[in-house]
């Protein structure tokens, strides 16, 4: 029974054996040393391949002549087979035996199989012990003489730079990464793209390719959602400066700009699912405005709210537009005005109505009492925002009755004069400011210290990365220029009538003859130089107009309707601005071809069109909206030649122009809207918040022109200010003296007194630092449990069945190779005891007989 048993299990082995390399087939070319398996390494690798736990112990216990490292075809030895089938029990016999090889090839594959008990194992083996393994890559470690990852040595399964970290954190292994960092593994931060230290110009000059690939995947590794989570003590943080580092990247380094535009938004994606997971208001807080401890709130107990405003700068959108977020965001929108934010839009209209006729009046109540309810109701962002966009409506309203009384046309014509008294100067009169141009200079004021107090609080580069900031300096820039030009022509004007009051006798100056210079002055406005600073200043006012109710744009964002439209508009004008580039190129050329075929025929055409550079200007360019006719191309002598190389280049020029670039704009408007109409929520969210967050900050209470009044409060901070400054210069100079004092000092005992004491105090602070973890830390802390575990269930849920049978089937292999093991060891006894039975039979046979 006992050889039926072995029989059996020899014949179940070689089947198996058959089966395989009936699979594998000509594969043996892979293996370039070419030697082959004796009988016994060949048995023992199967039996490690198919988890045969009682051979491998009997093989490794017994056999001397086994070689527990000999590989198979594809180089693969039996720590490697037991790892892949995931045969636990094999490999922990394996990792007892010394001088194991391809201990890191199996670690790998543990890792890249998501095999967390056999990965447990393998870091247990004595070559983990120092740490050192799992900080170097595969390509690191080829100095070292041993074959630790010697079947990727020519980078068959990982590639060369991959460490275990890094793939546990591509494959999404929560548990795995844990364990790793906790053994003392990370993963290090690439150094910047344009750096020029030694190692970095060696990688680039050896394989400049390779260079970027490791560089890939050290950032997919800090990428990925397990490693942020479990890594970093500010995850949020750290995922959002990530993400805009990848999205800087991918603008750097194009060709791979794909994988780092998706590793950007895998880190923005763990930011939104971390705020998702938050159940409570104190949760929403801790995310939106960070470690508390660190960044302390504003003086009037306003949040920071620094993570939304990092978030906004690195445009991560779905995070400022999530519910949890907008919530937090209205609420303090309608700070200190709670019962405001249930009413209706009829109430709400008539509050911004009431602001609109009082503001004057309270502007006044803040400049007595700032620190008032009422103060502080002014100062809620709300309030805030309707005083600045009622201020801004007065201000056009403003600039629409400067130009009232031209409206039905102006009763000067352009070749006429007019004086209050005949002595009087003309141009005197036309450039004096009106009551309503003062107070449009007082708004404009108002609105440059607006500014510069911003430029002092954000700082320069901060603030010319908003282009509504841009815009506000170049309306306000013109607005002054204007001012000054008429100011410059105003001063010339008194000049001249200064002159006409000390030497002109004769009350009236047509019958006076004056010098040219004061004369000029008198002259009608169809005399006038084109350089006249009244004619440039009328140019540079009409701009500042039209720049002014431009900015209306900048407050519509607030309305949900008018937000998206708002946001298309302004995706229209950077298409805008990416079809001139093409749209310049092919209107150049045609330009300066037509005006070299034509300059010679000045005089000689029934048009002047193409025969200066600034008529081929204005024919090319009136032709893209038809109001241009063919007979510009037609010479009055008989050159045909001439003409139809203008025909052709003229019918060229349209069909290139209002058919394919025209069309390629507008498909390029109408795909920018289609984006904007899908994600139409979002995007206005996120517009609206960023018009919300600038009236969150501290500051800028009142609108122009009543920011032009200091207020006491301005006053008492500015104090405050002077003050802080002059105890920081007093503790700096008193510093600096005890300095000096202990330099001097000749007795070190104190000296070596003073610094142990303070040694003291500051690791007793570190301990309290570390051993009390902040209230930010706690909450983190549970927010990173919810999402491990989330991710963790989401995907037990999403691994498909197959891998689950898989697994089914080598156990069932394994126990099946056991119980053969047990009954073959039943059998062996069963038959041990029959002979013994039969040995006593017999003497007892043999004594009766």
């Amino acid at each position: 029974m006992l050889c039926s048993v072995n029989m059996h299990r020899r014949h179940t082995t070689l089947r198996e054996k058959g089966r395989r390399q009936a699979t594998r087939g000509p594969a043996y070319m892979f293996n370039e040393k070419g030697t082959s398996l004796t009988a016994e390494e060949e048995r023992f690798l199967d039996s490690a391949e198919y988890g045969n736990i009682p051979v491998v112990r009997k093989m490794l216990e017994e056999s001397k002549t086994l070689n527990f490292n000999c590989v198979d075809y594809m180089g693969q030895n039996a720590l490697q087979l037991a790892v892949g089938n995931e045969h636990l029990e094999v490999t922990e016999l394996l990792l007892k035996k010394e001088n194991l090889a391809r201990v890191g090839d199996a670690l790998l594959l543990a890792i890249s199989k998501g095999y967390v008990r056999i990965v447990e194992a393998i870091l247990n083996h004595p070559a983990f012990a120092q740490g050192q393994r799992l900080t170097l890559s595969p390509l690191e470690q080829e100095l070292r003489d041993d074959d630790f990852y010697a079947y990727d040595e020519d980078g068959t399964r990982f590639s060369h730079d991959i460490t275990p970290i890094i793939l546990a954190a591509h494959c999404q292994e929560y548990e795995i990464v844990h364990i790793l960092l906790m053994k003392g593994a990370r993963i290090e931060r690439p150094h910047d793209y344009f750096c020029k230290c030694n190692e970095c110009i060696e990688k680039q000059r050896k394989d400049s390719f390779s260079h970027s690939r490791s560089r890939m995947n050290a950032y997919k590794g800090l990428a990925s959602a397990a490693y942020l989570s479990l890594s970093s003590e500010d995850p949020v943080l750290t995922a959002l400066e990530l993400s805009n580092e990848l999205a800087r990247l991918a603008n750097i380094e194009t060709e791979f700009k794909n994988d780092y535009r998706k590793l950007s938004m895998q880190c923005k994606d763990f930011v939104v699912g971390v705020l998702d997971l938050c159940r409570d208001t104190e949760e929403v807080e801790a995310i939106l405005n960070g470690d508390v401890t660190v960044q302390p709130w504003s003086e009037n107990h306003r949040p920071s709210l620094s993570r939304i405003k990092l978030a906004i700068k690195y445009e991560v959108k779905k995070f400022v537009a999530h519910p949890n977020c907008q919530q937090q965001l209205l609420t303090m929108w309608y700070e200190n005005l709670s019962g405001l934010r249930q009413q209706s839009m009829a109430v709400k209209f008539l509050a911004v109505f009431g602001v609109s006729i009082g503001l004057p009046f309270l502007a006044i109540a803040y400049w007595i009492a700032p620190c008032s309810k009422l103060g502080r109701t002014l100062r809620s962002p709300f309030m805030k925002f309707v005083a600045h966009a009622v201020s801004f409506t007065i201000f056009l309203g403003l600039l629409v009755v400067n130009a009232s009384d031209r409206f039905e046309g102006v009763k000067l014509l352009p070749n006429e004069t007019a004086m209050d008294h005949p002595k009087q100067i003309f141009r005197v009169k036309t450039t004096q400011f009106s009551w309503t141009e003062m107070l449009i200079m007082k708004w404009v004021l108002g609105m440059i210290w607006s500014e510069c107090k911003e430029i002092w609080e954000e700082g320069p580069r901060e603030y010319v990365m908003h282009l509504w900031n841009l815009l506000d300096f170049g309306m306000l820039s013109i607005f002054v220029a204007s001012f000054t030009a008429r100011f410059m022509a105003f001063l010339k004007a008194s000049e001249a009538q200064h002159y006409v009051d000390l030497y002109v006798q004769d009350e009236d100056l047509n019958n006076v003859t004056l010098p040219p210079q004061v004369a000029y002055f008198t002259y009608a406005r169809s005399r006038w130089l084109p350089s006249d600073p009244q004619i440039i200043s009328e140019g540079l006012y009409a701009i500042a107009v039209v720049l002014s109710f431009s900015r209306i744009a900048y407050i519509l964002p607030a309305n949900e309707s008018f937000g998206p439209l708002q946001i298309s508009l302004g995706r229209t004008v950077k298409d805008i601005f990416k079809f001139m580039v093409i749209f310049i190129m092919v209107f150049l050329a045609f330009m300066i071809g037509m005006f070299n075929l034509y300059s010679y025929y000045l005089g000689a055409k029934y048009n002047p069109a193409f025969t200066t550079v600034e008529e081929s200007f204005k024919t090319l360019f009136w032709s893209i909206f038809g109001l241009s006719e063919v007979i510009s191309v037609v010479l009055k002598y008989d050159h045909k030649f001439i003409e139809n190389i203008g025909y052709v280049l003229y019918g060229v020029y349209n069909v290139t122009m209002v058919v394919v670039l025209l069309n390629m704009l507008i498909a390029m408007i109408n795909n920018s809207y289609q984006e904007i109409e899908e994600d139409a929520d979002v995007e206005w969210k996120f517009a609206r918040a960023k018009l919300w967050l600038s009236y969150f900050d501290e500051g800028r209470t009142l609108p122009a022109p009543f920011n032009l009044v200091p207020s006491p409060k301005s006053f008492y901070y500015l104090i405050m200010r002077i003050k802080m400054c002059l105890i920081k210069l007093c503790k700096s100079k008193a510093k600096n003296c005890e300095n000096d004092l202990e330099m001097g000092m000749l007795n070190s005992k104190l000296r070596k007194v003073r610094f142990e004491s303070s040694i003291q105090n500051s690791d007793f602070s570190v301990k309290n630092v570390y051993n009390k973890p902040t209230r930010y830390q706690k909450i983190m802390k549970r927010l990173i449990k919810r999402y491990v575990l989330k991710a963790q269930v989401d995907r037990e849920n999403d691994e498909v069945n197959e891998g689950e049978l898989k697994e089914i089937k080598q156990d069932i292999s394994s126990l099946r190779y056991e119980l053969l093991e047990e009954k073959s060891q039943a059998t062996g006894e069963l038959a041990s005891l029959i002979q013994q039975l039969s040995d006593k039979f017999g003497k007892s046979l043999n004594k009766d007989i």
